[in-house]
């Protein structure tokens, strides 16, 4: 049995797909909530077969009497940047892991959870996933949400320092702009795909934030866009290579600008572009990244030889394999 908390989740539940699709029993770790119609968090799970939906707070006791467990995958969090509630998101992005390293530390079972880009902040410091605590120790996220995954990233480098019991495998990924099916429920903390689809498909252009740094262009802000898949395929990655540990970006390697996005979500649609350019919302100004890329040396070196799917291709498809469907679920 794996476990994955965050399982109904964007990045999770399209990673249960992967192991139910290979005849794996998945216990589900979520809380399904309500949701707006059509994107009810349950939907994500709709087609899979799954040997459970457990809630969060029934993880400790849950643990105490399951048997076998090949690998716990932590997805879940409290992944909105604007997120203020700081006893909430410390209970939930570093209590709840530290929880689990532990209870995978003395069970014996590999432990591979979400880190994020947003550790970085600005990118003044780089990207590099550098797992000494002097590195960790140098960034500056620009949010609440960023503060608390390094948090747990630089006691992850510490307790490996101290000789604190480790699982036999762990893993952090600095998960950079995922995109791609299964993402609906996140309201604004859904990609730029998805929210731009929506306005051009409900009759508007495809709305761009204006640059307010000299240099820069209107929708010249870089990012580096990596499809859901390729954060999946990293993951069953690590679970055939139990040898592989350590603090990994998961990106494209390559930054685009939005524009590049937008116009390869166009091409899509088989639509000519049409976009507006409008002035950043108040509450962004100041915690905005206007270029994120993220090196994948390290992870090339513990032996991910995979490809990265391309821009154009993974909008592509997302936009006529899912979005454009009835159904837009995996």
């Amino acid at each position: 049995m794996y476990l994955v908390t965050g399982g109904a989740g964007f990045i999770g539940s399209n990673l249960v797909a992967a192991l139910a699709a290979r005849g794996a029993e998945v216990m589900v770790v979520d809380r399904l909530r309500e949701g707006a119609p059509g994107r009810e968090k349950w939907r994500n799970l709709a087609k899979h077969n799954v040997a459970g939906i457990l809630p969060p707070e029934e993880l400790e006791d849950f643990l105490a009497a399951a048997g076998d467990i090949e690998a716990v995958l932590h997805m879940g969090a409290i992944s909105a940047t604007t997120a203020t509630d700081g006893d909430l998101v410390a209970a939930t992005n570093i209590t709840l892991p530290l929880f689990l390293w532990a209870a995978c530390a003395e069970r014996g079972v590999p432990f591979i959870y979400a880190s994020s880009a947003a550790t970085y902040g600005d990118g003044t410091q780089g990207f590099e996933d550098d797992p000494r605590p002097e590195a960790l120790a140098a960034l500056r996220p620009l949010n609440l949400y960023g503060w608390s995954k390094l948090v747990f990233d630089r006691r992850v480098a510490d307790m490996l320092e101290r000789g604190t019991p480790s699982p036999p495998q762990w893993a952090g990924l600095r998960f950079f702009n995922v995109y791609g099916p299964n993402e609906y429920h996140k309201g604004r903390m859904a990609s730029v795909v998805f929210h731009k689809f929506n306005e051009v498909r409900g009759g508007a252009p495809a709305r761009l934030f204006r640059s307010d740094r000299p240099g820069i262009a209107d929708g010249e802000q870089k990012r580096d866009f990596v499809h859901v898949d390729d954060c999946v395929a990293v993951m069953l990655w690590l679970l055939e290579n139990p040898e592989a540990s350590g603090l990994f970006n998961v990106g494209s390697g390559q930054a685009r600008s939005f524009l590049d996005l937008v116009n390869a979500m166009f091409a899509g649609m088989g639509r000519p572009p049409e976009i507006e350019f409008v002035d950043m919302p108040a509450d962004l100004r100041g915690k905005y990244q206007y270029f994120t890329e993220a090196p994948v040396g390290r992870l090339r070196e513990a032996g991910y030889d995979q490809p990265m799917i391309p821009l154009e291709e993974g909008v592509g498809s997302y936009v006529r394999d899912f979005l454009m469907q009835p159904d837009p679920h995996r």
